[in-house]
């Protein structure tokens, strides 16, 4: 992994690809390259570290042609470096991948033998060598030669190839990892996301699993995994290349944090009427297997999973129905029992996250009663996959650190549990007030971004830090774990959550003064508790900063010499409202420390490989 850019067209298309590239940034990646169909055959391009050290390489040896691929790799095989870089070559064809190719050391040991030389660590090698194994011995096409080696791999892939044999010709293949294509009176194109190619298209066709394509300057058939011609839909994206642009601000996510009231009103927008959620928003059937459900199991990742866990705190309070939170990669290894008409619930910002699609298949395969999604991305594998959908509207999000895309998640999993409530016996009143509370919401988060300058002071406590401490209750505990998870993915702060009732079994023991803890202190029933965990910390030297409601704020000088007080707020939407200095703070530290806050080191946007 990480982004696939390709393209046929009649004229040169290596800013084509370039561009591309540089608008998959955001996804995570360690080093680049290219491969050009050029009047002198098969040419490539390679660098390690960023799409500029490409630029840098093209400048020196420039190259042109109207066929080609592009690649950005983030490393799974193979350490970080030229020779491990996509695309690969073997003889007059050349490959990049997505994904990882299980049965890699089978298929090199195979191809070895028949006098294939491997100069990379890669699993993406065995790819290009099969194919041009297939093209040579069986003087098979390029098409024929995909469609036979795409039948060896196991794993997950989502690969555009190109031959010399065959000029302006480009074959696309995706089993697990996303690809579309672009398609245009100037050309046809592939890429492992429209943005990607915004500025060449409006028009995509979404590949199913399985699928392949055939991409020629003036032509397309896609073909399923059956290798049956067939028809797939052109849609027509709204999205634009200046929805992807980072314009007065400094980081894309300063951009997406700031965006948040907008996105949370864009995702409540035509949801609610009459003081209620129109159940129709999750789809046909949600009636029924709304008032059916026994249960709720909610399966997601990171940002997602914290999301997951907010909602089970909801779920049960509202609708006195058990609902169980799993990490998707786990979920898949454990053999779990399934209680009677069970809802079964994805969380997702781009909806190809390989160990949460992979955890729908399974639920396929078991007793669920349904099976709904929550994602940002309307044409994703997980949305076509599911049952019922609700989406999240958060718009593009390019900051590989989850902030708008997490905040419309959790209004999106407050919908969807007070809809879920209202048909198992939640008193009309609660549910009328907790709507309104809802409705609330994006003029609170205007007037929580206004607090960023006091936030901005209580980064300058964090930045010569290297530990830091979280602590929340009940609702407010998953809230704390991702204000841990912000900081410690674009800061570098190593940085932990507990439960605050948790503290003297353990985490007590690393509290002294160089050690900043973080409290998440809402107006609610545990808030009296909370006080006692602060003062615990207090007697070790600890430094706190705690978020406190306004209305409670005043009464908690004693507790914490930092103090930030938010906007009063239902204790309903308190979490949502909770998560925004935790963003901000993580922001403003990470800039202090002059990290790269949009592509924090290691970490990719959308994670298609286990």
């Amino acid at each position: 992994m990480c982004g696939i850019v390709a393209a046929t067209a009649p004229g040169d298309i290596t800013r084509i690809l370039v561009n591309g590239l540089k608008a998959l940034e955001y996804r995570g990646y360690d080093s680049a390259g290219v491969s050009l169909l050029t009047a002198t055959g098969l040419q490539r391009a390679r660098a390690k570290g960023k799409v500029r050290d490409l630029e840098a390489e093209l400048l020196l040896n420039p190259l042109a042609g109207n066929t080609g691929i592009a690649h950005t790799r983030w490393a799974t095989h193979g350490v970080p470096n030229t020779i491990n870089a996509h695309p690969h070559v073997s003889g007059l064809t050349s490959v990049v991948h997505n994904g990882i190719i299980e049965n890699h050391a089978e298929l090199r040991s195979e191809l070895s033998a028949l006098g294939f030389e491997f100069t990379s660590q890669t699993d993406t090698e065995v790819i290009v060598h099969l194919i041009e194994h297939l093209q040579i011995a069986r003087g098979l096409d390029l098409l024929a030669a995909v469609q036979i080696a795409v039948q060896r791999f196991h794993g997950s892939y989502a690969i555009a190839v190109i031959s010399a044999r065959e000029p302006g010709r480009v074959i696309g293949a995706r089993s697990g990892s996303p690809l579309i294509a672009g398609i245009s009176a100037e050309g046809n194109f592939l890429a492992s996301d429209v943005f990607a190619l915004l500025n060449e298209t409006s028009q995509f066709i979404y590949l199913d699993d399985g699928d392949l394509i055939d991409l020629r300057r003036n032509f397309y058939q896609v073909y399923d995994r059956d290798q049956v011609a067939v028809t797939r839909m052109v849609k027509r994206t709204t999205l634009s290349a200046s929805a992807v642009e980072r314009g007065e601000y400094r980081h894309y996510m300063q951009k997406e944090i700031m965006e948040q009231p907008s996105a949370v009103a864009e995702t409540l927008e035509g949801r609610i009427a009459g003081g209620r959620i129109l159940t129709e928003i999750f789809g046909i059937n949600a009636k029924a297997w709304l008032s059916e459900a026994k249960a709720v199991q909610i399966v997601a990742c990171g940002s997602s999973y914290h999301a997951g866990l907010v909602a089970r705190y909801w779920i049960e309070a509202m609708s006195g129905l058990p609902c169980s939170v799993e990490i998707a990669s786990e979920y898949r290894y454990r053999d779990g029992a399934v209680y009677p008409d069970t809802l079964f619930v994805t969380i997702s910002q781009s909806g190809e996250t390989t160990d949460t699609l992979e955890a729908l298949k399974l639920a396929k395969q078991r007793n669920y009663l349904a099976r709904l999604a929550i994602c940002n991305v309307p044409e994703s594998s997980l949305v076509r996959e599911s049952d019922l959908v609700l989406m999240t509207r958060a718009g593009p999000e390019i900051g590989v650190a989850s902030t708008k895309a997490f905040l419309t998640q959790l209004v999106a999993l407050a919908m969807f549990a007070l809809e879920l409530s209202r048909f198992h016996g939640l008193d009309p009143e609660i549910y009328a007030a907790r709507v309104a509370e809802l409705e609330t919401l994006p003029h609170l988060l205007v007037e929580t971004l206004k607090l960023e300058p006091q936030i901005m002071l209580w980064a300058e406590a964090f930045a010569g830090k290297q530990h830091a401490l979280f602590l929340g209750r009940g609702m407010h505990f998953p809230i704390a774990l991702e204000g841990a998870l912000k900081l410690k993915e674009i800061s570098y702060i190593h940085a932990e959550a507990y439960p605050a009732g948790e503290l003297k079994h353990g985490p007590l023991a690393l509290v002294d003064k160089e050690m900043p803890v973080v409290a998440v202190a809402p107006n609610d029933r545990l808030l009296e508790k909370l006080k006692s965990n602060l003062q615990e910390v207090r007697a070790r030297g600890g430094e706190m900063f705690v978020l406190a409601d306004a209305e409670v704020a005043q009464s908690m000088h004693d507790d914490a010499r930092h103090l930030l007080a938010l906007p009063a707020c239902g204790s309903f939407i308190a979490p949502i409202v909770f998560t925004v200095p935790l963003q901000l703070l993580a922001y403003h530290v990470a800039v202090l420390r002059g990290t790269d806050v949009d592509q924090p080191r290691n970490l990719a946007k959308s994670v298609t490989v286990e």
